[in-house]
């Protein structure tokens, strides 16, 4: 947002002559354009970066699974199944799992959830595969 804000106060002359905006139209256009698609740019450098330049050492972490639910089927849409969501506790706090509908059938037969994940540049997980147990 703050590169936005940036963004809108350098280029906002270029913004007016390019736009047939008039009034408040042509602040609060040009504010949501630059908030909206400077901040997308930035999301994404950093999302990148954080994935591109992670650590390459895969570490290996099973999770007890402490609640089970499903998704139900969505109406009307042909080939829709019931998606079991498996809960966990990962780094104290509770998180939630969707798996694809092929493990629904014996989603009660499970016990841990084994995570593959990295350590991204940033310091965020990344999450390279998961496997029910």
């Amino acid at each position: 947002m703050v590169i936005g804000i940036i963004a809108f106060i350098l280029d906002f002359k270029n913004y007016k002559k390019t736009y047939a905006y008039s009034g408040i139209g042509l602040y609060l256009y040009s504010i949501m354009h630059y908030i909206i698609g400077f901040g997308f740019i930035v999301c994404s450098i950093f999302m990148l970066t954080n994935y591109y330049f992670a650590d390459q050492n895969v570490k290996t972490e099973s999770y007890k699974i402490i609640d089970r639910t499903w998704l139900p089927e969505r109406v009307g849409k042909t080939g829709s199944e019931k998606q079991p969501v498996f809960t966990i506790k990962y780094k104290g706090k509770r998180k939630e799992l969707v798996f694809y509908s092929q493990f629904y059938e014996k989603m009660n037969s499970y016990n841990t959830v084994e995570f593959e994940t990295r350590k991204g540049f940033f310091g965020f997980d990344i999450l390279e595969n998961k496997k029910l147990n």
